[in-house]
């Protein structure tokens, strides 16, 4: 779990100008929800960017899923995007 959270890290930064970013795994939360799939990650990501504020909440929440859209449908069931 530790290098696909590392993994996501490193593909934001390198396509963002991030000044701070957190990503969590909140899977274990979710585990006995109906429609939880094993295999599959919930998380949480924190962004400070400068770059990403300038634009709409709408813009840089698909932008981030943008350069995620492999792990999205791959690995990601659920994402949770927060930019300060």
């Amino acid at each position: 779990m530790k290098k696909f959270i590392e993994s996501l890290e490193k593909k934001i930064r390198e396509s963002v100008d991030v000044n701070k970013i957190e990503i969590i795994d909140n899977t274990y939360k979710h585990l006995n929800h109906k429609h939880h799939s094993g295999g599959k990650f919930h998380i949480k990501i924190t962004i400070e960017s400068n770059f990403l504020k300038s634009m709409t909440k709408i813009e840089s929440q698909r932008r981030i899923m943008d350069i995620l859209e492999n792990e999205l449908k791959d690995k990601i069931h659920s994402l949770e995007i927060k930019i300060n």
